[in-house]
């Protein structure tokens, strides 16, 4: 008895003492937590890597910097959804473990790499690609090593799983490099395997976080109809996401990976089913949420039917996923997580709104312009994008800067 009563005490002042060193944290508050630095960085990275993109694509290169089609595609998945991964991960540990954030100067080191991997991928890879590819590779397995180190030292072994495909981020994008420097023939693996990972990131999280959001929300509303707990429907998901993701990476024309997408669609709008997702209309931070996650549905029934019947195009499908359930899911992510770790009200002010607005415009337009090859779509997807991150960077600029205000901690969910 008095051994319980020992481990009880200690583990109270180990939570004080972890709470104490919180609060004295006399750093920059820029670098106080992942989520300001990260957050920011991958708003300001969608809105410059998409403009330089698009220059060159209309044949107007900006200071001869190197961008093609290859660099488009490992930007927006290594460079700015990785950096808000990066951004939800290093917030999410601690709150897993109980232990203390990454921060102050181990974390403006993994900002570093980040931005630095970002510099070379544009000016290192027309001049010097080994070492580009060296510099780029080195920010996605430290955050592995971080991550799995953070997760191990809280003993935290549920969330471990998570770590895995943030490992398999860093495998596709050294598979990337290679395919590039032409040392391993270029099947497409890296990019497919990345939107794969992600996918299956956004759906291990989204599985998590909605559910939970939606029956805070629903329970203050004093709502009979409450989502469904975590079951065999939510493993039987996930399950097909990663053996859809496999066929899609290294057989993405096999009439088994049209079935499985198939089936994998079905699942995912199962899932939602049991959310509730009509029941939360009310709340703009939660129906973005749910929104966001229906992309990934869409995603692989477009996936599927573009292997059975050639329509549409497969740029619709990666489109789905990525503008769709990546950009959504981050935004809605961002806003939310920026304005509960930071004192302020779970609610989705006039900027807010315009963001969700304009990122669901942007998937919707951009789908659209994949499907019916239509420049105009995809013109009108860039305005929506860049609006939506843009009212972000100036919206919350503040809001992750800490810069001239006193915030208090608050409850995120």
């Amino acid at each position: 008895m008095q051994n319980e009563t020992d481990k009880l005490r200690n583990s109270r002042n180990e939570t004080r003492l972890r709470i104490d060193a919180r609060r004295n944290y006399e750093g920059w508050v820029f670098f106080s937590q992942g989520f300001r630095p990260f957050f920011l960085g991958a708003a300001l990275w969608a809105i410059i890597a998409l403009a330089l993109w698009v220059f060159s694509w209309f044949g107007t290169p900006v200071f001869g910097l190197y961008v093609d089609a290859a660099w488009h595609a490992h930007e927006m998945l290594f460079g700015f959804a990785v950096a808000a991964v990066a951004g939800f991960l290093l917030t999410a540990i601690p709150n897993w473990t109980g232990g203390l954030p990454v921060r102050g100067w181990p974390l403006a080191g993994l900002v570093s790499l980040w931005a630095i991997g970002r510099i070379a991928m544009l000016v290192g890879q027309a001049t010097e690609p080994t070492i580009a590819a060296v510099l780029d590779c080195l920010f996605l397995l430290t955050l592995s090593a971080v991550a799995f180190r953070e997760i191990a030292a809280g003993q935290n072994w549920r969330n471990l799983r998570i770590v895995v495909p943030i490992f398999g981020l860093a495998l596709a994008n050294i598979q990337f490099h290679l395919e590039q420097a032409g040392m391993v023939p270029d099947h497409g693996f890296a990019i497919r395997g990345a939107v794969a990972l992600l996918v299956l990131l956004v759906a291990m999280i989204g599985g998590r976080i909605i559910p939970s959001f939606t029956t805070n929300a629903l329970k203050q509303r004093k709502s009979a109809k409450l989502p469904a707990p975590s079951g065999n429907t939510d493993k039987l998901t996930l399950l097909v996401t990663l053996l859809t993701g496999l066929g899609f990476t290294f057989f993405p024309n096999a009439l088994a990976t049209a079935l499985f997408a198939l089936v994998c669609a079905g699942l995912h709008f199962l899932r939602m089913s049991r959310w509730c997702s009509l029941h939360v209309l009310f709340e703009p931070m939660l129906w973005i949420l749910h929104l966001s996650y229906a992309w990934i549905g869409i995603g692989f029934a477009l996936l599927s039917a573009h292997i059975l019947f050639e329509f549409p195009t497969l740029s619709a499908a990666i489109h789905a996923f990525t503008t769709g359930a990546f950009a959504s899911m981050i935004l809605a992510v961002m806003t939310r997580a920026s304005r509960g770790h930071t004192g302020r009200a779970l609610q989705a002010d006039i900027a807010t709104n315009l963001i969700y607005a304009c990122i669901t415009l942007a998937a919707i337009t951009r789908v659209f312009g994949s499907i019916f090859a239509g420049v105009f779509y995809h013109q009108l997807a860039t305005g929506f994008w860049v609006v939506a991150f843009g009212v972000f960077v100036v919206s919350y600029w503040t809001v992750l800067t800490g810069l001239g205000v006193r915030e208090t901690k608050a409850d995120p969910s």
